[in-house]
């Protein structure tokens, strides 16, 4: 039951963007992030381009996704490329889309409201 909580989906511009609590910070789908901000049927395609166009981003790739446990769309748990939100905004810096600066925004409101949520004395500062 505490797994379900933790679980959610947040809207981006009616978009859904699956994250779970991990490490207790909030931990985004990659894929569902750069879904996001392109206009690409393929996104896991356009994620290996991406890589292959930022070889800092290739090059810490693994350090900044994790495997994480989230409902897949077909409905099933499985493991989900996953950022927090430090590896979010890499990730979006190497996306060239007018999307990304709205999208940013919107991450520092869900964190903040995250951080609000579990430390109170941080958004009374």
């Amino acid at each position: 039951m505490m797994q379900e909580t933790l679980n959610k989906l947040a809207i981006f511009q009616k978009k859904g963007i699956r994250r779970v609590i991990y490490k207790n910070e909030w931990w985004f789908s990659v894929e569902d992030v750069v879904l996001a901000l392109i206009d690409s049927a393929d996104v896991k395609q356009y994620i290996k381009k991406m890589r292959k166009r930022d070889p800092e981003l290739e090059n810490n790739w693994g350090t900044i996704c994790t495997p994480l446990e989230m409902i897949a769309h077909d409905g099933k748990k499985r493991k989900i490329q996953a950022a927090n939100t430090e590896g979010i905004f890499r990730i979006v810096q190497s996306i060239p889309s007018p999307k990304a600066e709205p999208f940013k925004r919107w991450l520092a409101k869900v964190t903040k409201l995250f951080l609000c949520h579990c430390e109170p004395l941080i958004c009374s500062l």
